[in-house]
Order: C-alpha cells, then structure tokens, then sequence
C-alpha cells in the first residue's frame, strides 16, 4: 500500500481533496494560525485537538473521537470513500499521520501522506492562499475498521498472550523511565519494544527507504500481528504508517496509549530496556 506520496510539479493540476494537519505540541494554537496565513488552495484544516482528538473524554492525553463525531468530521469535510486525499503538515511530524489513520479507521480508500511539508510544496509550485474554505458537505457513510484499533483491554490480553508485538514509538529515554516530561508514572507497558519515531524522519521529512526504515522492518516479520503505541496516540501513528507502507497486514494503534495506561494507576508498567531487542 502506497501510504507515503512524493509529490511534483506534474501533480498540481491532479484534482486532490487536500487536507492541512498542521500543529505544534507546544502551542496548540500554532496550527490554526498557519492555515489562516496560507495553506495549500482548496485544502481544508483538521486540527489535532478540535477534530482529531475529543479533549472531553477520558482515554489518554488526545482520546479518540467517537464514530458520531468522526462521521460529521468526515461529513462536514465534503469527504467520499473514494476521493484522492492529500494530508501535509510541515513534513516530517505525526499530523498528518494521525489524519490519515483516522480516515483509514473510516474507510476512505485513496489517502496519502504526502512526503513534503507546506513549504517544500509551495515551493514545488502547489498554489496556496488564505481563503477560508466551505466544502460542500457530503452524505458519506464510513465504513469502519475496527481492525485497527486496539484498546486498553486489548492491550491488557496481549501481553498477557504474548501473540502480538507491541511496540513503543516514544524516544528511548522515556521508554526505559529515565525521562518522562508528561505522564505521572515514568516507564512502558509490560513486554513492549522501543522504535522511536523519529528514526524514521531525516532533513524534515519522511524517509520510506532510510536507515530507520530498515531498523523498524527488522522489529517483526510481515504477517506478525503489531500493536503500536506512544504517549498519547499521536506518534505512533507514523510508525503504524511506516509499517503499512511496508506491507505490514497486521497493525493496531493502540489510541489511548500510554497516558491511557497508567490513567488508574492500577495497571503495570515496566522500566529500563527490552532485553532481547538488540536494536536499543
């Protein structure tokens, strides 16, 4: 499955569906205010945390929206199961990942991430502007794939089965517990394996063929079942795409996470390296 796309200048007369993911952990209005200076023309904005996320409920830092809310998201979008759909962000970040997870969750068919952030596709020649965008909203009708998403229940059988590699996409210092900037409890789940993320980007973007790439294909065979995890959802996202790219069959995201995880403080948590893994 071609996840990842590379645009140029013969694409920017393809009749895309565009969608702007832009934001920044640490001014979550920084999103909003970048579309409104300019995005790519036609494209529409989803932020993590108004659309991507319902910041009401319980369930990790960016719980999941439920199926009502992501049907009007969708709705309200002017999005069908068959439009070509480009997602950027500024290139090389988790946005746009979680925006592409989220409308494979739905059941929309021709979705990509695309490889260049904003800027590289202006300057590619992709025409942008600062006009406010009214879609005409559609009557789409999801069709859901509950296949990939796990829950904390999931994750709980999981481990305790050992059938499923789980995966951590936080970087490895949070992972063994030795520095955990958000979360209460410092560590991993039980069992889990580290990947960062990060490992898979290089001068801003995603790179499908790099070094990283190959540390993360040797994480599992193809046809291993794989539950991916972060802190909140949101970086592993990229991992659960890296992966499809790859052809991996078998993929969860587990969107509550980390944060999800130890939200009772009941469940356990382990800490330090993953003994067998000599990729850490």
């Amino acid at each position: 499955m071609n996840v990842f796309k590379s645009l140029t200048e013969q694409n920017r007369d393809e009749p895309y569906k565009w969608i702007d993911a832009r934001f920044s952990l640490t001014d979550p209005e920084a999103g909003s205010h970048l579309y409104s200076e300019s995005h790519i023309v036609n494209a529409i904005h989803w932020d993590l945390e108004k659309d991507l996320s319902d910041m009401q409920k319980s369930g990790g830092r960016h719980p999941l929206p439920d199926q009502e809310t992501l049907t009007e998201l969708y709705r309200k979008s002017g999005l069908h199961l068959d439009d070509e759909i480009i997602i950027y962000d500024n290139g090389g970040e988790p946005f746009a990942a979680r925006a592409w997870w989220i409308l494979q969750f739905g059941g929309f068919k021709n979705v990509s991430i695309s490889l260049e952030g904003f800027e590289e596709l202006v300057n590619l020649g992709f025409p942008s502007d600062s006009n406010t965008v009214h879609p005409e909203r559609s009557l789409v009708v999801p069709e859901w794939n509950p296949s990939i998403l796990a829950s904390k229940e999931d994750v709980k059988n999981l481990i305790e089965t050992k059938q499923d590699i789980l995966l951590d996409a936080r970087a490895a210092a949070r992972y063994r517990g030795e520095h955990e900037p958000l979360d209460a409890i410092a560590g991993h789940i039980p069992g889990a394996r580290n990947f960062d993320w990060a490992q898979l980007t290089e001068n801003g973007r995603f790179e499908t063929s790099g070094e990283g790439v190959r540390g993360l294909v040797k994480m599992a065979d193809p046809q291993q079942p794989i539950t991916v995890y972060c802190g909140s959802g949101v970086t592993a996202a990229p991992l659960y795409a890296m992966l499809t790219e790859k052809g991996y069959s078998y993929v969860r995201l587990y969107a509550g996470s980390y944060s999800d995880w130890i939200a009772d403080g009941d469940l356990p948590i382990e800490t330090g390296a993953y003994k067998k893994d000599d990729l850490l």
